[in-house]
């Protein structure tokens, strides 16, 4: 009996050997697996089974600084790779991600190889519900269609003055009346919200521009409008499938749990608001662009069904709204911290509004600036411009690698991965912008002369309205319409930050601010700026100057 038990603890010891055996040799091939998988990867630190998202987490606070900074410690190549699924079968493509903010690399994605990196099947399935396969969530003939028959719509003068009729009747009825009911010469209370503001008033805006019907959120009362709550709420519960993998957000679609159950019910307001605008626009033509888009055809010459139309509008709102208003809050933002800036931006204002309405300044706020007055705002559209190279609305963008490719500076990107370039890293790179990247220097956008507007001589230095084939088609309409905003709000009002705010990033697609931009709004003498401004002087930029030596000596 005891040499039965014997032999069987000698078997099962056996077994526990054998079993221990295959574990380490197993661990130690994954290890030695692992180590040729990370050993040429540049980025952050990647660990086993976990990968670089250890260090994401860490710091997801701050998330485009921490791409930022990876980009930055890899010198003038700007281009590191990292795994974020380190499993075998798995990291060399879903798992692997090639980050860059080279202008070079840059131009081979976004023009040079531009077929073989779309959006990809994880960002369009992402989107889809919400989306569709409209102008931003599509690829192939379904996007050149829609790209082709918008571009000849986005270049006519007509829709850019509807966009200025929008946006001047918003400021003049709405913008003005509710800044003026919180001025605050004490400066006491929580002030307002600048950024909700601006996000109510583009939203208005780009929704009279898409489909002609304007759902007023910018009234003084700030009401709560169920389409555009639901398409917030939608677009938020969007983004969240982009924080886990794709099975996970499926399986809560499936079962009608968490987000997914509120992105249906949202879904279901925004099909109804948007089958209520298009009919309407059916019956009743305007010169907005659903109504320009109902008259077109498709590729087979039939009229655009309805679920496509729905498709391309709620592409322009959420293309139109977000991104003007977060440039227009980190703009004013940055105003507020730098007065020479403000008065340099007042003073050009002034400078037209003298040459086009005369001297009495009473004159000046009975109307927003013209379109053709904004055309002259020079120097606004560049500090416009350095706001958009440090705080890109869309910070980061993502494509997929049809096929394997390697980029200019070297770097091999395998077929099924993702490459991501960062926008925002783009203008903090000293081996980009130089050494002085990080100031905030509208000077840098201006001719030596100082009177007109010089773009960036390298377009792949700043995406922040994308390039090649998708270049943003509303760019135009973008300057035009955050001109006459700034203009509007610096004219009649100067802005300061309510003591303790706090002023933070916000982790997700768009650049928004998390806590909002909370301002006192103050009162702006327009007689004290009257002397500094000589209608005889030479151009803007001696306006200007002038301006800031008397606000010095004052």
């Amino acid at each position: 009996m005891d040499q039965v038990v014997h032999i069987h603890a000698s078997q099962d010891g056996s077994t526990h050997l054998f079993a221990a055996a295959v574990v380490m040799a197993a661990v130690l091939a994954y290890l030695t697996w692992f180590w040729g998988l990370t050993r040429d990867l540049s980025g952050p630190r990647v660990w086993p089974l976990f990968g670089s998202l250890p260090g994401l987490i860490c710091n997801r606070k701050r998330i485009h600084d921490w791409i930022a900074d990876n980009l930055r410690s890899t010198g003038a190549a700007a281009t590191y790779q990292t795994c974020i699924l380190p499993l075998p079968f798995f990291a060399r493509r879903q798992g692997f991600v090639t980050v860059t903010c080279n202008p070079r690399n840059l131009e081979h994605v976004l023009r040079t190889r531009f077929d073989n990196y779309p959006k990809g099947p994880m960002w369009q399935s992402a989107f889809h519900d919400l989306l569709g396969q409209g102008i931003f969530n599509s690829d192939g003939d379904t996007w050149l269609l829609q790209r082709k028959t918008a571009a000849l719509e986005f270049t006519t003068r007509t829709l850019r003055q509807a966009m200025a009729r929008w946006t001047n009747r918003s400021i003049k009825t709405r913008l003005w009346r509710i800044l003026a009911q919180n001025c605050d010469k004490a400066g006491h209370g929580a002030g307002v919200d600048l950024q909700d503001l601006l996000l109510r008033l583009t939203f208005d805006n780009i929704c009279g521009l898409t489909f002609g019907k304007d759902p007023e959120t910018l009234s003084p009362d700030l009401p709560d409008n169920p389409f555009a709550s639901a398409f917030d709420a939608a677009t938020e519960a969007t983004l969240q499938r982009f924080l886990y993998p794709s099975f996970l957000w499926r399986l809560k679609k499936a079962l009608g749990l968490g987000t997914e159950k509120s992105l249906k019910s949202s879904l279901e307001v925004v099909d109804r608001y948007m089958t209520d605008a298009i009919t309407a626009r059916k019956e009743n033509p305007s010169d907005d662009l659903l109504s320009r888009f109902i008259k077109k055809k498709d590729g087979s010459q039939n009229a655009f069904p309805t679920s496509v139309l729905q498709w391309i509008a709620l592409n322009f709102v959420l293309a139109g709204r977000d991104t003007s208003s977060v440039a227009l809050s980190w703009f004013f933002w940055t105003v507020m911290q730098r007065p020479d800036v403000e008065s340099k931006v007042v003073g050009e204002v002034a400078a037209v509004l003298r040459e086009t309405r005369g001297e009495d300044t009473s004159k000046w706020v009975e109307e927003p600036l013209t379109f053709d007055e904004l055309e002259r705002l020079v120097y606004l559209k560049a500090a416009l411009a350095e706001t958009l190279r440090l705080y890109p609305s869309v910070p980061e963008d993502s494509k997929y690698v049809v096929a394997d490719d390697v980029l200019p500076d070297g770097t091999a990107v395998p077929a099924g991965s993702a490459i991501t370039y960062s926008i925002y890293s783009v203008g903090r790179m000293e081996t980009i912008w130089g050494e002085d990247c990080m100031e905030f220097k509208p000077e840098r956008w201006l001719s030596p002369e100082g009177d007109r507007f010089q773009p960036a001589r390298d377009a792949y230095r700043f995406v922040a309205f994308n390039a090649g084939p998708r270049t943003c088609l509303g760019k135009d309409l973008a300057y035009l319409q955050m001109k006459s905003i700034a203009s509007a709000v610096l004219l009649r009002h100067r802005l300061e930050l309510v003591p303790g705010h706090k002023v933070q990033q916000k982790m997700s697609l768009t650049l928004f601010m998390k806590n909002g931009l909370r301002v006192y709004v103050r009162p702006r003498d327009l007689d004290s700026t009257e002397h500094c401004c000589s209608s005889s002087s030479p151009n803007l930029k001696a306006a200007a100057t002038t301006l800031i030596d008397a606000a010095g000596a004052a």
